[in-house]
């Protein structure tokens, strides 16, 4: 059979179709290795992304080399896990909304949708206000800052996060091409003034960022030193792999561009281990530097531009600043939501419509992060919310893998009609409902539980092989030719 007649969709069900939820025709796909490398670099090159990284070789007390083992493995975990969620999206051009129709049912997929597009939606709201501070100090550098804060920010910060909010939705309003462009010339922008800034530092400490370096690879730490080296090697990898949990779970939502499978996973490859290993080596070389140069480790790069004093370096940092932290917002946290909501009310609400929705209610947590948000407890219960829809990866790996074996009803996605495939029960599968409910509950647990507070690194990966592991087991209770109904094409 022809792919992409298999890709046409015919008699819809308007509340589950639009346009943008359609699958994508494979000739119609023009994003390649390099696309999926700058979505990777975006997401990891921003300003949290370096202050993670920097921390990890001197919080836990590890040798420098263990620290960068443990950051790779990450990386290698995470491919392996993206290549998983990535390849129906290749398969079938669709995106993560509609692909778990398959495994919740066609209404029960707006319960994992809408947990995702509430954590992406808070902090998109959250990372455009940080965006807005490295352009602040671009404004401040060249024209200085005065007046009285309002609400946390200053005149000019509140120009600043305004300037922000309307450039990221205007890249957002011209279309996924213009984003795919800026993903492109942001990535690469950002390495090479890591790079610079890495050769600054080093010229400033001189010789003296050699002993700096094995300071750290010795593993002395400023704070109290992990006593189980091991516990705190798989501490690093756990916290890194929760670091790319966002995007890993949604990851469809981006290689349904992809021209190829073999083009998603070589841009994974060059794109998590490849990667993360160079932009571990930048963070250590810096982070030793500052030790040498100023007498102390330094983990925010803004402070570091800041200590450095050197204007054209400010100007130049505060630019790219602006730009990996828009490019990681774009990624993890714009994109998503824009598709969630789309999947709620597709006769009524469309991708840039969803993109509209996502930023207006970001403005308002953004502007608002200062002064109240960040007091009240609101992000800890944004990340509770985050570790819950974990179990929704191991659901939608199990179902297209091990029970669908790899083999969709595409038509099915698209139907409210009872006797569909993916209907279930007026639209929600109770077996995976359960399996959700079954591993949430130990996701919840890792995190408020004391007792369990030593999984906390693993609690994603673990729940989301709970959510696999109840899922299967509820769904095999099925008859074998029900199962085969509904992979049928």
């Amino acid at each position: 059979m022809n792919p992409e007649h298999e890709l046409t969709i015919h008699h819809p069900d308007p509340s589950l179709y639009n346009e943008d939820l359609a699958p994508i025709p494979h000739k119609e796909r023009k994003w390649g290795w390099f696309e999926i490398f700058n979505v990777w670099s975006n997401d990891i090159q921003s300003l949290f992304g370096y202050s993670l990284a920097a921390s990890l070789f001197i919080s836990y007390g590890l040798n420098g080399w263990a620290v960068m083992a443990a950051i790779i493995l990450a990386g290698v975990i995470v491919m392996f896990l993206v290549n998983l969620s990535g390849r129906p999206s290749v398969q079938y051009g669709i995106p993560f909304p509609v692909m778990i129709r398959a495994s919740m049912g066609t209404k029960g997929a707006n319960l994992p949708a809408m947990l995702r597009a509430i954590v992406g939606i808070f902090w998109y709201g959250v990372q455009t206000y940080f965006a807005s501070t490295a352009l602040h100090l671009l404004l401040a550098a060249l024209f200085g800052d005065s007046g009285t804060p309002w609400l946390g920010m200053t005149p000019l910060g509140w120009v600043a996060f305004i300037a922000v909010w309307c450039f990221q939705l205007l890249m957002f309003w011209r279309g996924i091409e213009w984003i795919k462009t800026f993903l492109n010339w942001a990535g690469p922008l950002v390495y090479i003034v890591m790079v610079l800034l890495m050769v600054v530092i080093w010229y400033q400490a001189g010789d003296d960022i050699f002993p700096a370096i094995a300071h750290i690879f010795s593993g002395a730490s400023e704070t109290d030193a992990t006593t189980n080296s091991i516990g705190a090697f798989f501490a690093i990898t756990g916290t890194m792999i929760a670091y790319f949990a966002a995007v890993v779970i949604n990851f469809g939502d981006f290689s349904r561009f992809v021209r190829s499978e073999g083009e998603m996973k070589k841009g994974n490859l060059i794109g998590l281990p490849l990667n993360l290993a160079f932009f571990s080596f930048i963070t250590l070389m810096i982070t030793a530097g500052t030790l040498a140069v100023f007498g102390k480790t330094m983990t925010n790069p803004t402070d570091i531009v800041a200590h450095v004093d050197s204007l054209p370096l400010t100007l130049l940092a505060a630019v790219t600043f602006f730009a990996a932290t828009v490019g990681i917002n774009l990624v993890a946290n714009f994109i998503p939501p824009a598709y969630d909501l789309a999947n709620l009310m597709p006769n009524k609400i469309n991708f840039k419509t969803g993109g509209l929705i996502t930023a207006i209610i970001a403005f308002v947590i953004g502007g608002l992060w200062v002064s109240l948000i960040s007091k009240i407890g609101i992000p800890g219960f944004v990340n509770a919310i985050g570790a819950v829809i974990a179990p929704f990866f191991g659901i939608i790996v199990a179902d297209f893998y091990r029970v669908r074996r790899q083999k969709l009803n595409i038509q099915a996605l698209f139907s409210a009609d009872p006797d569909s495939a993916y209907h279930y029960v007026n639209g929600w599968n109770r077996r995976a409902l359960m399996a959700f409910g079954l591993a949430a509950c130990f996701s919840l647990s890792a995190i408020w539980v004391p007792s369990l507070a030593a999984l906390n690194g693993y609690a994603w990966l673990i729940g989301a092989a709970l959510g696999g592991v109840f899922y299967t087991l509820f769904m095999f209770r099925q008859t074998p030719e029900r199962l085969l109904a509904q992979t049928a094409p």
